[in-house]
């Protein structure tokens, strides 16, 4: 019996109809030759290694009323083909099909009755390629574990050892109302010390945030943001599409300016944001604002089920038409917003969402999305984007190699663009996940990335 601690709880009931707080990859595969490759021996291989993957098998308790935090503990009944779906793409099969499929399935929220994932094994992509969509709930999984479990699922050859059949599947024994009231006793007994050091995190913050957040270098904070077409009331559908570019430009870059990695990150997409923005006659005069998750994993940590991620805002410089300025400006941005969260978190002892009911997280998000909050306040900022280091050689599945892998994060807060960053053998690869109601062509955006990186590395002999 596991209790979910408080982030991972305010995923789960910070769900809404229109927020969805799962993330998902794309995996792309091309089997061409490889004879052992289809459904069935994905399926054999993830069945022998489930095993690696604990929170596979684990289902949601939840408390009545949402008093307090649920629990998660071994699914008795788990059957691997619940988890597992095959779906033919709509030909042509072409990038646009794909997208829109992908979309769709990811609209759809997770069956809290079963262990929080599912895998679809779409066929029929161009050049007999073959698509696997993953779905995993944020509760279980954050984007630094996800490559870990990546790294589980696939191989690091195309002919890897057998793996042995595993020991029989024997769940720990479910909670017991006893064991379940023990735990809230003792909860509710804390609560009162929990919330006294919780008001004096607050005001130790409070005071750090006006100490730095005031100067003339301090970063972006939410609600600053200006509103473009893109952000507003969301709606549950969504819509995915994918960039690729060459990781050792990106480097050169990274070098050349003597910036991080994830700076010309942000600067890529800044830079198609911008043009994408100039296109549809809708550039603001101030800088677009991007919540940047910032993983919180260390090698005491680093095994931890569940989410450990923080996140800082950063501008991302959209109305600098020059792309070195604009570059330097969102290195010296994201060096202020990590002071920032950094100076943030030695003030911290817990999170706000250890002390908070699940009922009234849930109560807070509807209350936000029912309300329309999205659309009538100002936006708390208008993308996320996320930068996860991938593995930097080839990966197998089942044989066949992996050509592409592009992870998909939540959307959220009237944001309606979500870009996240996979680094895999020689490319970074962009998995652009989308409102439907908010952004009609997400192509667009996605084709201007590899022109907003050409554009980068034409500065440095400039």
């Amino acid at each position: 019996m596991r209790q979910v601690p408080g982030p991972d709880m305010a995923f789960l009931y910070g769900e809404t109809p229109e927020w969805h707080m799962h993330v998902s990859a794309i995996i792309v595969v091309d089997p061409t030759d490889v004879e052992e490759f289809g459904f069935d021996e994905i399926r054999e291989r993830l069945r022998r290694r489930i095993h690696r993957i604990p929170q596979f098998r684990w289902k949601l308790t939840e408390l009545p009323f949402g008093l307090d935090r649920p629990f998660f503990s071994d699914d008795p009944n788990f059957d691997i083909d619940n988890h597992l779906k095959r779906v033919g793409l709509p030909q042509p099969g072409d990038r646009t099909a794909l997208g829109n499929l992908v979309g769709d399935l990811v609209s759809f929220k997770l069956d809290r009755s079963r262990p929080l994932w599912e895998m679809w094994i779409i066929e029929g992509l161009e050049d007999g390629k073959v698509a696997v969509l993953t779905k995993i709930h944020h509760a279980i999984i954050d984007g630094a574990s996800g490559t870990d479990l990546a790294e589980i699922i696939l191989d690091l050859e195309a002919k890897p050892e057998p793996d042995p059949e595993p020991d029989p599947y024997v769940p720990e024994p479910e909670p017991s109302s006893t064991d379940i009231a023990e735990v809230v006793a003792r909860n509710l007994i804390t609560a009162p010390i929990r919330l006294a050091q919780l008001g004096l995190q607050l005001i130790d913050q409070g005071q750090e945030f006006a100490r730095r957040g005031l100067g003339e270098d301090s970063p972006p904070v939410p609600f600053q943001a200006p509103r473009v077409s893109f952000n507003g009331q969301l709606s549950p559908q969504r819509r995915f599409c994918s960039s690729s570019v060459s990781l050792a430009d990106a480097k050169a870059v990274k070098e050349a300016y003597g910036v991080k990695l994830n700076d010309v990150v942000l600067a890529i997409v800044g830079g198609a944001l911008r043009e994408y923005l100039i296109g549809q006659d809708e550039l603001p005069d101030k800088p677009l604002i991007a919540q940047v998750p910032v993983s919180l994993r260390n090698d005491d940590n680093k095994d931890q089920i569940g989410t450990l991620v923080a996140a800082m805002f950063t501008s991302m410089e959209t109305h600098e038409p020059d792309v070195a300025l604009r570059l330097r400006s969102i290195a010296d941005g994201t060096k202020s917003a990590k002071a920032m969260r950094k100076a943030m978190s030695a003030k911290r002892i817990m999170s706000l969402t250890d002390t908070t009911p699940p009922a009234l997280i849930s109560l807070a998000a509807r209350m936000w999305t029912v309300n329309q909050l999205d659309a009538r306040t100002p936006p708390v900022f208008n993308l996320i984007v996320s930068n996860v280091p991938g593995p930097p050689f080839d990966l197998f599945m089942a044989g066949a190699k992996v050509e592409a892998m592009y992870p998909m994060g939540p959307l959220l807060y009237g944001g309606g663009l979500n870009v996240t960053v996979l680094s895999s053998a020689d490319r970074l690869n962009f998995g652009l996940l989308t409102c439907r109601s908010r952004v009609d062509d997400p192509w667009i955006i996605a084709d201007a990335m590899p022109g907003a990186l050409a554009e980068l590395v034409a500065s440095i002999d400039a």
